[in-house]
């Protein structure tokens, strides 16, 4: 059997979607509470955090080669950084009257 074959307990995956769920209503709670500048940077970090839990478990990188989880990293700092680049380029070159 080859290990993407192996499956994770039922148990394993109703924790994770509980937190998902959680993260989700911690999310909306964050946004009535006045943070300044700081609202933004809450939100994108339980974001993050969910975004690596769906990624390790429900995309199976937890158990993936390390060659792949090496690349899926690299690829995706890659077109965050690309994100960010343009971004930047457009809001630096933006005529501000």
């Amino acid at each position: 059997m080859s290990e993407h074959s192996k499956s994770s307990p039922l148990k394993m995956y109703f924790g994770i979607w509980i937190t998902l769920l959680l993260c989700t209503y911690i999310t909306y709670k964050a946004a009535f509470v006045e943070l300044g500048q700081y609202n933004a940077a809450v939100a994108l970090g339980i974001a993050t955090l969910k975004a690596t839990l769906v990624a390790l478990f429900f995309m199976h990188v937890w158990h993936a080669s390390e060659k792949l989880t090496k690349l899926v990293v690299i690829v995706a700092l890659f077109f965050l950084l690309l994100l960010l680049g343009l971004s930047m380029s457009d809001y630096a070159t933006r005529l501000w009257s």
